[in-house]
C-alpha cells in the first residue's frame, strides 16, 4: 500500500503533487514525523502502532491495517492505529473493521467488471465510481 500510494500522491497531476514522507515501524522518532503530517496513512502491520499522541490536531487518519489480537480472552480486529485515542485528536479517521476494507473489495469488483469488459470488447461505463 505505502509505496504505490506515495508514488500516486507525488505524481504531478490533478490527484497528486503532494509532499510525502514514507515511514516504517523502525523509523527514528516516528511520532515526530506523524505529528507533522496533515494526513497519516497507516499500513505497517503492527497493531495500534499509531496512537493519538502521535497525531496533529485535525489530522486525517486512514487506517489500512487489519490485525487480529486477543483482548480479555477474545479475538478482535484492530487497525494499525489505536482508534480510541486517535479519534480524540483526528479531524477524520477510518475505523477498523469497516473502513478501508469494504472500499478495497468494492474496487476489486469494479476492476473485475472492467477487465471482463475489455476481454469481451464491451465498453463498461462505470463513471459513478
Amino acid at each position: 500500500v505505502g509505496k504505490p500510494l506515495a508514488t500516486r500522491l507525488t505524481t504531478k497531476n490533478d490527484s497528486g503533487n503532494a509532499t510525502v514522507t514514507v515511514c516504517h515501524s523502525r523509523t527514528d522518532d516516528l511520532a515526530a514525523k506523524t505529528r507533522a503530517a496533515d494526513v497519516v496513512v497507516a499500513a505497517v502491520g503492527v497493531p495500534e502502532l499509531v496512537d493519538g499522541s502521535m497525531l496533529a490536531a485535525g489530522a486525517v487518519v486512514v487506517d489500512v491495517g487489519i490485525n487480529r489480537v486477543e483482548r480479555d480472552g477474545e479475538s478482535t480486529l484492530v487497525g494499525d492505529v489505536d482508534y480510541e485515542s486517535a479519534r480524540e485528536v483526528a479531524g477524520a479517521i477510518t475505523p477498523v473493521p469497516g473502513g478501508v476494507g469494504p472500499m478495497t473489495r468494492a474496487m476489486l469488483l469494479v476492476n473485475t467488471v472492467r477487465a471482463a469488459g475489455l476481454v469481451e470488447g464491451v465498453d463498461v461505463a462505470l463513471e459513478a465510481v
